[in-house]
């Protein structure tokens, strides 16, 4: 029977690596004309050919004057669409934290035009179609996938999911009590905690990316809500199309400026742009949130810098410090210390941002027992200091500057990732060219710069280090008297600060 193999036999992409396998352990093969060599080190490459693509080849401009990035790829007869808008929870009020991310959530599951949810899911399902909907913190990403076949059929109801959403109020109780749900176990890991309290510490609670769902912003969540926040934001002119698949550029263009017609002017507003930015100050310090874990939680950082342009040579020296002190895997400093040379955590990482919109942090994490966190929470102070005074080596920035050199085609891996990455580029305000210069601009950073921006950049004057655990076990340190968090603290201004515990699903304090 044609298309079923027989047991025991191999198929034909089997039988070729089979054939290869045969050939490069056979007598005389060759490894790049040198013989096979003893070990993986041994193997030599030619140097690396990728031509970047020309953006502007993809760009189009649809009624009014929306921008899309439409890219064909004739490989597979499958289309994908992303929209993005310059919306999100930043515009929503204070007192309904959680609003755009319904509305977001119940796009899709809410129904659509004249289906009622139920109706959509089996429309959408019938064509097999993937839609998603999200609205984050300040931006939403709606996206369809399907079949060439019904390109037209699913993009009629994709946009009837954009434009004109039904939310649906039984849906909408069930996302209600579904998020209640998951509010009352959002003290139960330490990760969240970690992430909430390291949140107001870094940022304040005013700020956007400081507001959590409480069962209080739920309840004054309505229908109405999420219809006036789609019907105020959701519009073209907050939109930016990527498209990939088996498609005529042309034709797609045509055909989705048609549809963002189905767009009316009533109601719609024109929405404040960039976010405002944090105006918190943090002190620096231990802080300390209580939890009867067996194992700390521990984050330390400071808030960072915010982008002022694209071309900036710090930026790139940045990523490679940062590639070098925990970013970048088993070979960063933070991970052979703690995790390798000391085996006090199964992992320890480093994350230095730059902020679009505002200043980020840096972020330096790691889990670990009790009793180690101090010696842990002390060794990676000791490398943020090392990495201030001392150029790093030549083999750990070539380390860390092959990773991002090599790896950079993976950025442009596909149709979809193509088009993908220059609507990110529109959406941020970056310049297409900036990846015409990536590689370059990476590969001039010196030990020299490296040093230089961890002494500007890297403040240990103000860094903030949270620890979640069990405070009466992490404070005495290590049985070997290596460290103890008094030490610790002593090097952060010797204050620590006990936060208060709080209920998970009020966020309010809980009186001990």
């Amino acid at each position: 029977m044609i298309g079923r193999r027989q047991p025991g036999t191999l198929s034909l992409p089997a039988l070729l690596v089979l054939a290869l396998l045969i050939g490069l352990t056979a007598p005389g093969s060759a490894q790049n004309g040198a013989g096979i060599v003893d070990h993986p080190t041994g193997l030599t490459y030619g140097p690396l050919d990728f031509e970047l693509p020309g953006a502007d080849s993809y760009r189009r401009e649809l009624a009014g004057g929306v921008p899309a990035y439409l890219v064909e790829d004739r490989s597979l007869p499958l289309v994908d669409v992303t929209v993005r808008l310059r919306i999100g929870a930043y515009l929503e009020p204070v007192e309904q934290a959680g609003l755009a991310g319904l509305t977001g959530a119940l796009m899709r599951t809410g129904g659509a035009g004249e289906l009622e949810a139920k109706a959509f899911d089996e429309a959408v399902e019938a064509i097999a179609g993937d839609f998603s909907s999200s609205i984050g913190s300040t931006s939403a990403r709606m996206s369809m996938n399907c079949l060439t076949t019904v390109l037209d059929e699913c993009l009629d109801l994709f946009f009837s999911m954009l434009s004109e959403p039904r939310f649906d109020a039984d849906r909408l109780d069930l996302a209600k009590q579904n998020e209640l749900e998951e509010l009352k176990q959002r003290n139960d890991d330490p990760i969240d905690v970690a992430g909430r309290e390291g949140q107001w510490l870094l940022y304040g609670r005013d700020h956007v990316e400081s507001r959590f769902v409480t069962a209080a912003s739920l309840s004054a969540i309505g229908q109405p809500d999420l219809a006036e926040f789609h019907n105020s934001h959701v519009h073209p002119a907050h939109m930016v199309i990527a498209a990939a698949g088996d498609f005529d550029a042309d034709q797609l263009a045509a055909r989705l400026s048609a549809l963002l017609d189905r767009f009316g002017g009533e109601g719609r507003r024109q929405a404040p742009w960039p976010p405002q930015a944090a105006g918190h100050e943090p002190a620096a310090g231990v802080y300390v949130a209580r939890q009867d874990v067996p194992q700390g939680r521990v984050q330390i950082g400071h808030r960072t810098l915010q982008r002022q342009g694209w071309s900036d040579p710090d930026h790139f020296a940045l990523a490679m410090m940062d590639g070098v002190l925990g970013n970048g895997g088993f070979t960063t400093r933070l991970m052979k210390r703690i995790r390798s040379d000391e085996g006090l955590a199964y992992g320890a990482y480093s994350r230095f941002g730059i902020g679009n919109y505002w200043p980020d942090n840096l972020s330096v994490t790691f889990q670990s027992k009790s009793e180690t966190v101090a010696l842990a929470a002390k060794i990676a102070l000791e490398e943020i200091d090392r990495i201030r005074a001392e150029p790093v080596s030549d083999d750990e920035l070539r380390t860390v500057k092959a990773a991002a050199i090599e790896t950079f085609p993976n950025e442009f891996d596909s149709a979809l990732a193509v088009a993908e990455i220059f609507a990110q580029d529109e959406f941020l305000g970056r310049p297409h060219s900036y990846w015409g210069t990536y590689r370059e601009s990476v590969e001039a950073v010196t030990p020299a710069d490296v040093q230089r921006v961890a002494e500007r950049y890297l403040s240990p004057d103000r860094l903030v280090m949270l620890v979640v655990g069990d405070w009466d076990a992490i404070e005495p340190g290590d049985s070997d008297g290596r460290a103890t968090m008094a030490d610790v603290a002593a090097k952060l201004g010797g204050r620590v600060t006990m936060l208060p515990v709080r209920d998970p699903v009020s966020l309010e304090v809980v009186e001990q």
